[in-house]
């Protein structure tokens, strides 16, 4: 039973990560001077400067840490979701809320 329970975790693992592998998802600082791209494996795919900006180091590098920690906050968020669900999907009853 452990072997086919560990075997189905393994399969949900790899279709769980390619779900989030697909996820994108955004996040901005100061109404759209920076935007974030990334996926809900927290890889960062773009960031988008306003030109408005883009001479002001400071500011930019300020905004770029603010939409990053924010958009990796948001595919953490998607990430435990996923994995809350497979649990629930692999796991017996009662084990399904070892994840929260």
């Amino acid at each position: 039973m452990f072997d086919k329970i560990m075997a189905q975790m393994q399969e949900q693992a790899a279709e769980t990560k390619k779900r989030l592998d697909n996820t994108v998802v955004e996040a901005e600082a100061e109404n759209g001077l920076v935007k974030i791209t990334a996926t809900g494996n927290k890889k960062i795919l773009s960031i988008k400067i306003n030109e408005k900006i883009a001479d002001d180091k400071e500011t930019v590098e300020d905004l770029v840490i603010l939409a990053g920690n924010k958009v990796l906050k948001k595919a953490e968020k998607i990430a435990q979701n996923e994995t809350k669900s497979m649990a629930k999907n692999v796991l017996p009853d009662g084990f399904g809320n070892i994840f929260g």
